[in-house]
């Protein structure tokens, strides 16, 4: 009688891992696919443990690259390190869980503008004196398909302002707020 619940159970366990990773294979397909459509994305901060620091972040396909608009609130006032980070894992507390600065080619950190530069290294954004940071820019290196996407990793705001040169995190100290990006359409 044991050896034939034994073997019902393992029958059972095969076929719901053959199904868990075929929904699994289907749904990577779907997901890129409808990546390389995406015209829009979005990622809402959520504060990490002891900080209040909370906002949107949009991101919309254009001609000249992705434009990134944003609005972020309870800051210091000042700059803040604004980077895509590789893992959209906001478990941890803290944000660790989002691993460190998206960076799929292996190039050193740097500014927005530098040639050499992670794929998620998105400078500085800067608070006014009531804390809130409004913003838009457009970058060239960031895409919602292929390499380059940034569809379900993570947006990281850090406490400090971003140096631009200390490799490999320019030095922005620790992540206030953070989200994963999703598709918005």
């Amino acid at each position: 009688m044991r050896g034939k619940i034994k073997l019902v159970l393992s029958v059972v366990s095969l076929i719901v891992l053959t199904l868990s990773y075929g929904c699994q294979i289907k749904k990577n397909a779907t997901t890129e696919k409808e990546t390389e459509k995406t015209k829009k994305a979005i990622a809402v901060l959520h504060p990490t443990k002891g900080n209040n620091t909370k906002g949107i972040v949009k991101f919309q396909k254009t001609d000249n690259g992705i434009e990134i608009m944003g609005e972020i609130k309870n800051l210091s006032p000042g700059k803040h390190g604004f980077h895509i980070h590789e893992y959209g894992d906001c478990s941890a507390e803290d944000g660790t869980s989002a691993g460190g600065h998206f960076n799929p080619f292996g190039k050193p950190h740097g500014a927005p503008s530098y040639k050499e530069r992670h794929v998620g290294d998105l400078g500085n954004i800067t608070a006014d004196k009531n804390g809130t940071a409004k913003f838009e820019m457009t970058d060239t290196v960031i895409s919602f398909s292929g390499k380059s996407s940034i569809i379900g990793r993570a947006v990281i705001v850090h406490a400090g302002e971003d140096d631009l040169k200390t490799q490999p995190t320019g030095n922005a100290g620790a992540r206030l707020a953070y989200g994963v990006v999703g598709i918005d359409e």
